[in-house]
């Protein structure tokens, strides 16, 4: 890809139903008050996390999920 092209792809608007790994952690980062590492939503994907066959996520979805998981853990 190149400068340019990555330059127009980040001032895209987001699409929740379909986010990369990489914009989901800052997006999460942004309004959640903590890090979130791309490596940590990786680790949730290898542990069940949801993802959309092209390899994004869909916040809500994925959100969801954290929800349940936390829940199953008794956080």
């Amino acid at each position: 890809m190149t400068e340019q092209q990555h330059e127009v792809q980040s001032h895209r608007p987001a699409n929740p139903r379909a986010m990369p790994v990489p914009d989901l952690a800052r997006l999460l980062s942004a309004v959640g008050g903590q890090s979130v590492t791309p490596e940590m939503i990786e680790a949730d994907i290898v542990a069940g996390a949801p993802t959309n066959a092209d390899g994004t996520i869909d916040l809500v979805h994925y959100c969801a999920w954290v929800v349940k998981e936390m829940s199953a853990r008794g956080s």
